[in-house]
């Protein structure tokens, strides 16, 4: 029995789309197609912890900033609907602060304490975004039902438009970014920080309804839009509470296993897989397997399968940090 550390190659993402081809210009992490990393960066699991936490800063420094244009332009307009807008683009961005701790912290080399490491910090960020997401839809729901009870007609129309077409463009370049890498690295966190930040972008334009709803003498959409952003705020945190509690439970796609099976089935020597466990660590991935070999199969065959199978893992897993794998010999059929 023996293992191995696996330093695949990630797959690169072709930008599509006006945004992503904007932030294929800006040489936005997720979208650029890097070739130079050498061999003093061959390590896998450095490189994605370095894109993650890159990734994390211009995440936080773009939400901030269109936090900071926005609160200016609600202290002026006083609409609940850009309120609404305005604090979950804070909470997006305080939502980067656990998990750039936890990319940090992960660098750490693992003892004899924490002898997977420190990557489960990540998971657990996950949680405190669950929990600022849903904080956040409790407050907007909150002020929407206020403002419905009492409409006020908004301000400084062209200001408000203009905020929410500049949080659209920045959130969606945030959730693209997030999304790509996320999934570019195995990061259900990041997925769901990015998915948010989606979300933060869809409802800026749908501020401009509020602003539309004044023009035409109906106020009343400013909270009506607040209400209808809460709402969605609470469908994705069901989504993200989902996926941070499967990955809390060590849960994997059934289909990625049912892909490294067929893999390991189709090599030579390989019987049958009688045992395969994969579990997430963070964003690495590590995992056990036992296969079946033929009665004939020496030591030196038996090596050679164990590398295989780490090999063809490693090609459908490219996050695959390690892979312990144990070869049985198939007993011959008792001679009647």
């Amino acid at each position: 029995m023996t293992h191995s550390k696996n330093h695949s190659h990630h797959h690169h993402h072709h930008a599509d789309g006006p945004l992503a081809r904007i932030a294929q210009a800006l040489h936005l992490p997720g979208f650029t197609h890097d070739h130079s990393h050498g061999d003093l960066a061959s390590d896998s699991a450095f490189l994605d912890n370095q894109l993650a936490i890159r990734t994390v800063w211009l995440a936080l420094l773009a939400l901030g900033a269109t936090t900071v244009l926005q609160v200016f332009i609600y202290a002026a307009s006083g609409s609940v609907a850009l309120l609404a807008d305005t604090v979950h683009n804070l909470g997006d961005a305080l939502n980067s602060i656990p998990l750039l701790f936890a990319f940090y912290f992960a660098r750490r080399a693992a003892n004899k304490r924490f002898t997977y490491g420190f990557g489960r910090l990540e998971d657990i960020a996950g949680v405190f975004i669950v929990i600022s997401i849903g904080f956040s839809a409790a407050f907007i729901l909150v002020e929407s039902v206020q403002r419905l009870l009492n409409p006020l007609p908004l301000e400084n129309l062209e200001w408000i438009a203009l905020a929410s077409l500049v949080g659209f463009v920045g959130n969606e370049l945030v959730a693209e970014m997030q999304i790509r890498v996320g999934r570019r690295i195995g990061s259900d966190a990041m997925i769901a920080d990015g998915q948010h930040a989606r979300i933060d972008g869809l409802t800026s334009l749908a501020v401009l309804i509020a602003v539309l709803g004044t023009l035409i003498g109906a106020p009343i959409l400013d909270p009506v839009v607040g209400v209808v952003i809460a709402l969605a705020i609470v469908v994705i945190t069901w989504n993200a509470v989902r996926a941070i509690w499967l990955r809390m439970m060590d849960a994997v796609d059934p289909h990625l296993v049912e892909h490294v099976e067929a893999h390991v089935l189709s090599l030579e020597g390989v019987e049958a897989v009688e045992r395969l466990r994969l579990r997430w660590v963070g964003h690495r991935m590590y995992g056990v397997a036992t296969v079946r070999a033929g009665t004939d199969a020496s030591l030196a065959t038996s090596q050679a399968i164990i590398r295989a199978v780490q090999q063809a893992a490693g090609q459908v897993i490219p996050q695959l940090e390690e892979l312990v794998v144990q070869v049985n010999t198939a007993r011959a059929a008792p001679v009647k």
